[in-house]
């Protein structure tokens, strides 16, 4: 591990002209260098790429990249956080002298190691098998070229075999001294990769390992950054009670449910045409890859995660589903449909016609003609929702007025405001229904949402007091001060306005606010403690864990000698926080230090904080209308008209706030 003090050196020597440099050709404007961003998948002809050295950090306004050197180096070589540190030190000469780890913290990093470089060593085996032996060219190599796959294909997938009698990995494995620990796997620890299996060890048996991939072509999956992670092994003959594949188990470098097929490969297509394309297997993938289309996954033969689609979400917004057109491929598609909206991403679906998958599909077709295919057949899914779910419904008015109602939900579940508002005209039409009873409909599942997040969030107390320089109350109205995600405002205003309040943490979290104690005697107290003082009196809630973060940290640190928290964030070993950091502090507008005169200093802190306030009460209000229509209670009605007025008198209390500051 590399010591902090190795850290902090590397952070202090490194500057980011000099490290961006190397990558960049840097022209200076002003007190900032500018150049054509270099990260990949964003290709620019007007610079928008520019590098602060007052501040030591980078950004691209074109596609919201950029960060330290340290996060500079970690996108540009793929690399890990503690790769990136070792590349900057030895550009500066800076030597590493990596502290001593527990030994708790060795062995765990002992196992993960080993269990990396046995998998290397499995990738490398499987691959010679196919290559150079001669049942590996006459069966595995075969069945692949008769699959249509080109030998530049099999070698970029690292495609292997493994034999079909004996157990010559298990043989080969041993004599390259590797312990039976790694090579097999213990489901209670999660310790050990697979490739072996165990066998015997009951009724006095004695226990011996054996090839668990035998006879089987080798599909290797690979992390995000490229490293071998697990092994998916395919019979390429039907055998009576043999399953089809054979997976790596769980571990503790692998899991199944956020691993995606070919993502490591797909990454920079997905960035660059900002369109990922999900299907259902490998050969789908490989196929779809050799015929010139390579921004596409698949989930690995297991059901679709959020986890899954969470790593896609990193690169892109725009998803597409291919699956085949029977009935489980249909059914693959509708739970996907909702998981991708739920998490804000824009959906179509492209179902095949009968007897054709990606993978045969790709090798009947050029990369043209398969990409005009699916450009002309795939549907926004609206549109695939409601004609599959209602032509199955047929004229069964039961089963067509629950296929209607999933419909709405999936619009409801639609985050974007005014892609929503297409999606319900759409659904209209498409259902035949009014419009005025579609939106009503809608409001009411929305309604029915957020109130089910609220329980879920269990917060059901007053919004609390909150002292402000003029011995105001605040959040004294009873009513639970809780944002909902409902959407669009939510994700703007609110989101916007907490991102500004964190901004002034990370830019002014050591200047003192002043205030009148009383009797003329001023009380200070520093901008950092007071923003948490506020959101913590009111209840606002903070739902991105990096803001916490910096919470946190401000807390833990707060009360060393010459804390300075914008170095402090800028140069964060946390990689996440520090880009974060950086992104922040380069995008918002903050007054300058030789401006931040006391009263600058006030209204900056309290106009944030009473607009981040006033944002979240108005966000709450926006959902009044809809649940008071919903209700059929009087006293529900009754209930939620107090809390509604309730929550007005707030936002008037928190606008005079503001105003007699400015």
């Amino acid at each position: 591990m590399i010591p902090a003090e190795t850290v902090d050196r590397i952070y202090s020597v490194a500057k980011i002209e000099e490290v961006v440099g190397e990558y960049v050709s840097l022209k200076r404007r002003g007190v900032n260098f500018v150049g054509l961003c270099p990260f990949p998948g964003h290709n620019e002809k007007t610079p928008s790429f520019t590098v602060n050295p007052a501040r030591n950090i980078c950004k691209c306004f074109g596609c919201g990249r950029g960060g330290n050197a340290v996060n500079f180096v970690m996108e540009m070589e793929q690399c890990s956080y503690p790769d990136a540190l070792r590349k900057i030190a030895k550009k500066y000469n800076i030597e590493i002298e990596e502290r001593e780890l527990t030994a708790e913290e060795q062995q765990r990093q002992d196992d993960r190691e080993s269990m990396f470089v046995v998998n290397e060593w499995a990738n490398s085996w499987f691959q010679r098998q196919l290559w150079e032996t001669e049942e590996g060219q006459t069966v595995a190599l075969a069945y692949f070229r008769e699959r249509g796959l080109r030998d530049e294909t099999i070698h970029r997938f690292q495609l292997g075999f493994s034999p079909e009698y004996g157990n010559k990995m298990t043989e080969d494995a041993k004599k390259e001294g590797f312990k039976e620990q790694y090579l097999c796997n213990n489901p209670d620890t999660r310790i050990g990769t697979g490739i072996c299996g165990r066998a015997g060890g009951e009724d006095g048996k004695p226990v011996r390992i054996y090839d668990r991939y035998h006879g089987r072509v080798i599909f290797p999956i690979h992390t995000v950054s490229g490293k071998t992670v697990g092994f998916a092994g395919r019979i390429m003959v039907k055998k009576d009670n043999v399953g089809k594949y054979v997976n790596s188990p769980e571990s503790v470098i692998y899991s199944k449910t956020r691993e995606l097929y070919g993502l490591f490969l797909a990454k920079q297509a997905i960035i660059k045409q900002q369109k990922c394309y999900l299907v259902e297997g490998q050969m789908d993938v490989i196929s779809m890859s050799q015929a010139g289309i390579e921004n596409v996954v698949c989930s690995g033969g297991t059901a679709l995660t959020r986890e899954q689609i969470r790593s896609i979400h990193k690169f892109t917004d725009n998803v597409t589903i291919l699956y085949d057109g029977d009935a489980a491929g249909v059914h693959a598609a509708l739970r996907g449909i909702d998981m991708f909206l739920d998490e804000g991403m824009y959906i179509k679906v492209m179902l095949f016609p009968d007897g054709d998958d990606p993978d045969s599909f790709a090798r009947k077709h050029t990369s043209d003609e398969f990409v005009q295919y699916i450009n002309i057949h795939e549907e926004d899914f609206i549109h695939y929702k409601t004609r599959t779910l209602l032509a199955d419904a047929g004229s069964d008015a039961g089963r067509r007025s629950e296929a209607i109602q999933s419909i709405f939900e999936s619009v409801a579940s639609v985050k974007n405001k005014v892609a929503r508002d297409i999606y319900t005209r759409d659904a209209a039409d498409l259902c035949g229904i009014a419009e005025q009873t579609v939106r009503v409909e809608i409001a009411g599942i929305r309604s029915r949402m957020t109130k089910q997040w609220w329980d879920e969030k269990n917060k059901n107390g007053v919004a609390g007091n909150q002292q402000t320089g003029s011995n105001r109350q605040i959040g004294s109205s009873g009513v639970q001060m809780t944002v909902a995600n409902t959407g669009q405002a939510a994700e703007s205003i609110v989101s916007r306005n907490m991102r500004h309040v964190m901004s002034l943490i990370i830019t002014m979290g050591m200047d003192n606010l002043e205030f009148d104690a009383g009797g003329g005697m001023p009380m200070y107290v520093t901008a950092g403690a007071y923003i948490q003082q506020y959101i913590t009196a009111t209840r606002i809630p903070i739902t991105e864990p990096l803001y916490n973060r910096i919470l946190e940290e401000f807390n833990a640190h707060c009360g060393e000698e010459n804390f300075n928290t914008e170095h402090f964030f800028l140069n964060h070993h946390n990689p996440e926080l520090s880009a974060l950091a950086a992104d922040i502090v380069s995008s918002e507008e903050v007054p300058e230090k030789n401006e931040q005169t006391q009263h600058v200093i006030n209204s900056e802190v309290l106009n944030a904080l009473y607009d981040l306030h006033f944002s979240v009460v108005t966000e709450r209000l926006s959902t009044y209308p809809a649940m008071i229509k919903a209700a059929t209670d009087g006293n529900e009605v009754a209930r939620l008209l107090a809390e509604q007025q309730q929550l007005n008198e707030l936002r008037r209390q928190i606008a005079d706030m503001r105003h007699r500051i400015n």
